[in-house]
C-alpha cells in the first residue's frame, strides 16, 4: 500500500501536513506526536520582522468551528531561523516554512533569507493586509497574486506554494493568476471571514471585530473550492479546511487534493495529525486502495 504523493519533486511519505498557525513549529507537539511520521510540518507564519498580533481579545469560540485575529504573532525571520528551524531539522520530515509579510519587499526578504537553509517547500500566505494597496489582501487581487507570485520565485531556491484566500468572489481566478506566474503549488482554503457578537455585553468578542473562521463548519466550503481549483489548474494543491478524520481528508483527495492540512482540529486533539494518517491507512485498507494517488481527484 502507498501512502507516498510528490509535490514539485519533493516526495512525502503520506499527504498529511499541518496547517500554519495551528501547529507553531511543531514544539509544542512533539511530546504528543512523532514529527518524523508526518509528510511535513508546516510552520506558523514568519515575516521579515517581530510582529505583535493583534490586541486581545482574539479568540472565540463557535458552533462547530472557531474565529481567530491572531494577527500573525511571530518572533520574525531571525530569531526562527535560529531557534525553530534547528528544531524542526531534526526529525525526518518534509519542512514547509509559512512566509506572510505586509508589503512585496516584505515578502521578497523572508524568502531570500530562507534560500540559505535546507527548508523543503514555501507556503505564502497572501491573506495579509497589504498595505501600500489601502488594506487590500494580496489573495483578493488577481493582478496583485501574480504579481507577489512572479517575484517570489525569482527569488525562491525551494517550491512555492501560494496559500488562497476563501474571500473573493471567484477562487479559480485567483488561482490561476498564481499558476500563471509560476506557482508550483496552491493550498487552500485560508480562513473564512467571521464575526461574533456577546450580546450580554453588547460588544465584540474580538477586539479586531472580525476574524478567521476555521473548524468544520467551513469544511463543505472548502471541499467545494478545492474541486473548482483542482478542474481550472494543473498544479498540486494542499487542501484544508475542517478536517478532523482520515475519511475528511479522503474526501478533500477525492475533490482533487494531493496532500491535506490539519488545523483547528489540533487545538482539540493533540494527536490528531497522526490520527487523520491512520485514518487514510485504514481507508485504504477497507476499499484495497494499492495508491493513495488513484484517489487524487476520482469525483468528476
Amino acid at each position: 500500500m502507498n501512502t507516498k504523493i510528490n509535490i514539485a519533486g519533493v516526495e512525502w511519505r503520506n499527504p498529511v501536513t499541518t496547517a500554519s498557525g495551528t501547529f507553531g513549529s511543531g514544539m509544542e507537539y512533539s511530546q504528543f506526536v512523532d514529527l518524523s511520521k508526518l509528510g511535513a510540518v508546516t510552520t506558523k507564519g514568519v515575516s521579515n520582522i517581530p510582529w505583535l498580533g493583534n490586541p486581545t481579545p482574539r479568540i472565540a469560540e463557535t458552533h462547530s468551528g472557531m474565529l481567530n485575529a491572531i494577527g500573525l504573532q511571530n518572533p520574525g525571520i531571525d530569531i526562527f531561523a535560529k531557534r525553530d528551524l534547528p528544531f524542526l531539522f531534526d526529525y525526518d520530515t518534509n519542512v514547509i516554512v509559512n512566509v506572510c509579510g505586509k508589503t512585496l519587499e516584505d515578502y521578497c526578504e523572508v524568502v531570500e533569507k530562507l534560500a540559505d537553509y535546507e527548508v523543503d517547500m514555501l507556503e505564502i500566505n497572501i491573506s495579509c493586509p497589504n498595505v501600500k494597496e489601502g488594506g487590500i489582501a494580496f489573495g483578493q487581487n488577481c493582478a496583485a497574486v501574480e504579481n507577489i507570485t512572479r517575484e517570489l520565485k525569482k527569488r525562491a531556491k525551494q517550491p512555492i506554494i501560494m496559500k488562497l484566500s476563501p474571500n473573493v468572489t471567484d477562487i479559480t481566478e485567483t488561482a490561476k493568476a498564481a499558476e500563471a506566474a509560476g506557482a508550483d503549488a496552491l493550498s487552500l482554503i485560508n480562513t473564512l471571514t467571521g464575526m461574533k457578537i456577546d450580546i450580554h455585553k453588547k460588544a465584540f468578542q474580538l477586539a479586531n471585530k472580525t476574524g478567521g473562521l476555521s473548524g468544520p463548519a467551513i469544511k463543505p466550503i472548502a471541499v467545494r473550492m478545492v474541486y473548482q481549483v483542482a478542474n481550472a489548474v494543473k498544479i498540486p494543491i494542499i487542501g484544508m479546511g475542517g478536517i478532523m478524520t482520515g475519511e475528511d481528508a479522503i474526501e478533500f483527495i477525492m475533490a482533487g487534493a494531493t496532500a491535506v492540512a490539519v488545523g483547528t482540529a489540533n487545538f482539540t486533539n493533540p494527536m490528531a495529525t497522526e490520527d487523520v494518517i491512520t485514518g487514510i491507512e485504514e481507508y485504504m485498507k477497507k476499499y484495497h486502495v494499492e495508491d493513495i494517488n488513484d484517489l487524487i481527484g476520482c469525483v468528476k
